[in-house]
């Protein structure tokens, strides 16, 4: 079983490389010199950023620590952390008056709704920043979240360029240790810090280490769902993943536009993204 994933080793200097040549060239060519980016204490945006500083600069990388009443100490410290090693600036906002005007209107609300709504205050904020900044927001969503729909559309989900949307969770990991993210960041239990001991990987319900394994086989090697079990990986949990994919496909594409025209934008009116730049 485990010679079929062994893909999911990454040569670390290559994918490094690579990312770091994206986010030069997507940056520039839409004519930015700078990046925005949401610390959250986690590796995920801190790999993003670490490629960033390597990619154009740490002087035009800015670190925005977006804390909410209730987040982990641990979360600010750890983006604090992050940003003295790599010498990026930072700006803290602390979130909880402009998130609570939503969240109070519902005193029932539930923490999947509340979840939702600190996501897209962060991402508000970020994009406010952005213009003032005259800077593009990197994306800090990994392939794992994005494939299962583990995100908020408009929210974490948003982006103007994402480096490290093609790598599993476990493959940021890798990457994270080999450019030098703290090994506290690194360590540290995965979870969005949306609400007092969330972690992704409860919430979810499987590992990493099992959930990429099996996405691995089901996205890039194609198999079928009754190949995937075959290999040794249980029904419940590769049913499970394969839904969760199936049923947050709406998240990774584009809103639908109900066609009429003769060329409808995202149907059959479609150039490079870079068109005209």
């Amino acid at each position: 079983m485990e010679t079929q994933v062994k893909d999911l080793k990454i040569n670390p200097k290559l994918v490094k490389d690579l990312l770091v040549r994206f986010i030069r060239e997507e940056t520039e060519k839409v004519g930015f010199r700078k990046l925005v980016v949401g610390l959250s204490g986690g590796v995920d945006s801190a790999l993003s950023a670490a490629l960033a500083v390597e990619a154009i600069g740490k002087e035009n990388v800015l670190g925005v620590i977006l804390p909410y009443k209730i987040s982990s100490k641990d979360s600010v410290e750890d983006a604090k952390l992050f940003a003295d090693k790599f010498g990026i600036k930072t700006e803290i906002i602390d979130i909880s008056a402009s998130a609570d005007l939503i969240i109070n209107r519902e005193p029932s609300m539930g923490n999947v709704r509340k979840g939702n709504i600190l996501s897209r205050t962060r991402m508000t904020l970020l994009y406010d920043i952005s213009a003032r900044e005259k800077a593009l927001v990197l994306g800090t969503s990994n392939k794992t979240e994005l494939l299962l729909g583990y995100g908020t559309l408009f929210g974490d989900m948003a982006h103007a360029i994402n480096p490290i949307g093609d790598l599993y969770k476990t493959q940021v990991w890798q990457l994270s240790e080999f450019v030098g993210v703290p090994e506290k960041i690194v360590k540290k239990k995965p979870s969005a810090d949306l609400w007092v001991g969330q972690t992704d990987e409860a919430e979810i319900g499987y590992t990493y280490e099992e959930i990429d394994k099996v996405l691995y086989l089901l996205v890039d090697q194609r198999m079928r769902i009754e190949e995937v079990i075959s290999l040794g990986h249980p029904a419940k949990m590769t049913n499970d993943l394969y839904r969760m994919m199936m049923r947050s496909q709406f998240k990774r594409r584009p809103p639908i536009i109900a066609k009429v025209g003769h060329r409808t934008i995202n149907v059959d009116f479609r150039y490079l993204r870079d068109w005209g730049a």
